[in-house]
């Protein structure tokens, strides 16, 4: 299916209220609010902020080429030769009370204009108002079902929402929403709200984003069904056992990844914002050794903030 390239104008929003304690910001509820502000706020805020802000040296995509920069969790800009898009910005130092502890490898100022903008689900760590009301206008959304209403008022032209495997066509580009396993509720009633990844396809390159998901079998099926060649996987926020209910960790990912079928394996979500309990370095290292041991050495890439590369 694909939708005609118009406005949403579905209702308007309600006013939401914001978490009223800190059991209402973990995914599961493996631990407790005291532990979780432990781990979560009080040593990251302990923790010098690392990493800077690069001046970027941005590709320039001839046809059948692909920029990608990686930005900081699940934050990309992909360029392609007709269009810039961005999936899941958020330049903020603070997501509400957790401290950044990367600084974005880009500023937002330094960005090219985004064409296309993709949220993959409504949590804050992906959906990010305050970022998205900074970017230039003169820009198109593609949200999931039920997220329409919250792009409203952000300076977006048109916003455009999508259900599992629907697509956005636009010339040669093409964006299909897929399946994830995780939850699409930004409060703690909204579950009507979607969530899943984009695959972007453009003059023979496909490029996959899976947003926040666990490892489930519908990874084979997008495989099949799309065969992206490049593939954005989250690995972090994954311990303990009970959060790979929601989310990946490195051996959930390989196992994606060969599930897919894909070229080029690039992790993500992680490294950025305290949300689990692993050590924050941990996950790339983890992957780096599971991918020696799977002989994928050569099809890992594991980007460094804010510095693109051109494949």
């Amino acid at each position: 299916m694909d939708p005609a390239e118009t406005n949403f104008t579905g209702h308007r929003a309600s006013k939401r209220r914001l978490p009223r304690s800190f059991k209402e910001l973990t995914p599961t509820r493996a631990f407790s609010p005291r532990t979780y502000f432990r781990e979560m706020v009080w040593k990251p805020l302990m923790t010098r902020r690392r990493g800077r802000h690069k001046q970027p040296l941005f590709p320039h995509p001839r046809a059948g080429q692909v920029g990608l920069t990686w930005i900081g969790h699940s934050s990309f800009l992909v360029q392609l030769a007709a269009c810039n898009l961005l999936i899941d910005p958020i330049f903020s130092n603070w997501l509400f009370v957790v401290k950044r502890q990367k600084h974005p490898g880009l500023r937002l100022k330094d960005i090219p204009n985004p064409d296309i903008v993709l949220i993959t689900h409504a949590h804050f760590d992906h959906f990010h108002k305050p970022t998205l009301r900074r970017l230039p206008s003169n820009r198109i959304a593609i949200v999931p079902w039920g997220v329409g209403e919250l792009a409203q008022g952000l300076g977006f032209d048109r916003i455009l929402e999508l259900e599992w495997w629907e697509s956005y066509t636009r010339g040669d580009l093409r964006i299909t929403f897929t399946p994830a396993k995780h939850w699409g509720a930004r409060m703690i009633s909204d579950h009507h709200r979607g969530y899943g990844g984009f695959v972007i396809e453009f003059q023979g390159r496909k490029i996959y984003h899976a947003g926040d998901s666990a490892y489930f079998d519908g990874f084979r099926q997008i495989g099949d069904k799309l065969a992206p060649e490049i593939a954005l996987l989250p690995i972090g926020a994954s311990h303990p056992e009970s959060f790979r209910k929601v989310h990946m960790g490195p051996e959930d990912a390989v196992r994606a990844f060969k599930e897919l079928r894909s070229h080029w394996l690039v992790p993500m979500h992680y490294g950025t914002f305290r949300l689990a309990f692993e050590d924050i370095d941990e996950p790339p290292r983890r992957l780096a050794d599971l991918a020696a041991h799977a002989g994928l050495s050569k099809q890992l890439l594991i980007l460094e903030e804010g510095v693109p590369v051109l494949l």
